[in-house]
């Protein structure tokens, strides 16, 4: 049963082959224009809701902590996660993974904390019948900070002088 699709080929075309070629490229407008538009939604949000009972400013803090996550996720490279360089650095290969493991928590963390806004603060406790886009706003940015880490970090190739 494995060798039931071995003589099926997809066809291939050059626009693949240019796509591959220019990864590293497409990754990084993808991911910083997700980045972006997290900013941009929330940037809009607090001009629309300048009132500190409508938007508390405290809700920037998902914000803040989910861009310091994509910052700490992505300094790391694959190679050093993977132990494969031998430059030592601070800690060398395990602090390399503690550094990336931490990111990643505080990037769970500030998403978990940006829904708990959204349904705490908006959709559940909403007895002042507040306007539901500021914390829809707060967990859009988030989420989308979120996938821009992910996909910068693991949409790249190694090779960071590839096109």
């Amino acid at each position: 049963m494995a060798g039931c699709l071995t003589n099926c080929h997809l066809p291939d075309w050059e626009c693949f082959d240019n796509l591959r070629q220019k990864r590293n490229s497409i990754s990084s407008i993808v991911a910083g224009t997700l980045f972006g538009l997290g900013w941009w939604i929330i940037a809009d949000a607090a001009a629309a809701y300048p009132d500190q009972n409508d938007f508390p400013k405290a809700c920037h803090t998902c914000g803040v902590v989910s861009t310091l996550a994509l910052i700490m996720v992505n300094s790391v490279s694959n190679s050093q996660v993977r132990g494969d360089t031998s430059d030592g650095g601070c800690l060398g290969s395990i602090g390399a993974k503690i550094w990336f493991f931490a990111g990643f928590i505080l990037s769970f963390g500030a998403l978990i904390g940006s829904a708990w806004i959204l349904f705490g603060m908006y959709v559940v406790n909403n007895l002042e019948n507040r306007n539901d886009w500021p914390g829809i706003a707060v967990f859009l940015q988030n989420l989308l900070i979120f996938f821009s880490a992910i996909i910068f970090k693991f949409g790249r190739s190694e090779d960071l002088w590839d096109n």
